[in-house]
């Protein structure tokens, strides 16, 4: 009985483990078309609570995924792109803030290792060897650039009470400052909105530039072809307030608040700055 039921065990053993290989192949190849389109449903959806309610067990799956696949670098980018985009949707709990764009910095720097080696811990060089690495990209790098930046931006807003977190922002400037000159149409011209909201942070007597960051609000709204509303929202709350200019501040979220939301790829976002835009005209009396 005994040698009859080792080699029928080996073959049980054996044919479980193939059919968990298969599995588990099927599974990768699944995992990419399904988070493409699972973003598209995001990106379109026009209710942002809705999606805000959905994204937390997707991101434990895409984890999961990751924790099978750790090499596979669309994976990891969209990983960090949904948890920045999750942390957008919650941004008034700043706790789950910290905690969702450390996963978004995580998972961005580890695509980016991927992508080259000297992109390997890029958040611990000097600044100028940094610069140097970035300032060598091409445009194959335009998706990790753009989804580092980003991730790191908004892991530097979560982190904004801690000087050494803000000393990072010239990173996510040289970042950008080089996507825009590989491609300023990339993501609509997203490389610029970051720019002109990194030089609307301080006034210029600490060291902003809020003028040059008029002129990138400006060139943001045209390459978006004036779909992303989000654009204005921003510009009125950084640079319209920032100048105490009640009147641009005003203008651009009526107009915000006028706009067709609905947008390919952008409804979502589209939605979320109407609310901001909604909010930002409610407390404008107490802050002009």
């Amino acid at each position: 009985m005994r040698l009859f039921i080792r080699p029928l065990l080996k073959t049980i053993l054996l044919s479980s483990s193939l059919t968990l290989t298969a599995c588990g192949s099927l599974l990768s190849s699944m995992s990419e078309d399904f988070s493409q389109n699972f973003n598209y449903v995001v990106l379109n959806h026009n209710d942002p609570q809705t999606v805000a309610d959905a994204i937390p067990a997707y991101l434990l799956m895409q984890e999961a995924l990751i924790k099978q696949q750790v090499d596979n670098q669309k994976l990891l980018l969209s990983t960090s792109t949904l948890y920045r985009s999750y942390a957008g949707l919650i941004n008034k709990d700043k706790l789950r803030l910290k905690a969702l764009t450390d996963k978004a910095f995580h998972f961005g720097l580890r695509a980016a290792c991927l992508q080259k080696d000297d992109f390997c811990q890029l958040e611990q060089l000097v600044f100028p060897d940094f610069e140097t690495i970035i300032q060598q990209s091409t445009q194959n790098d335009l998706k990790v650039l753009y989804t580092l930046g980003s991730a790191w931006a908004s892991w530097i807003q979560a982190h904004k009470s801690d000087m050494n977190a803000i000393a990072q922002l010239a990173q996510v400037k040289t970042i950008m400052s080089q996507l825009v000159k590989l491609d300023e149409n990339y993501q609509q011209g997203a490389g610029y909105l970051y720019l002109a909201v990194l030089e609307s942070l301080l006034p210029p007597g600490l060291g902003g530039n809020p003028e040059l960051g008029k002129q990138y609000f400006e060139q943001a709204i045209k390459l978006s072809e004036n779909k992303n509303l989000m654009v204005k929202v921003l510009y009125a709350k950084h640079y319209a307030r920032l100048l105490f200019d009640r009147k641009l501040h005003d203008d651009l979220l009526n107009q915000v608040m006028a706009a067709d939301a609905k947008q390919t790829n952008l409804t979502l976002i589209n939605m979320t700055a109407k609310q901001q835009a909604k909010e930002l005209l409610k407390s404008a009396n107490d802050y002009f």
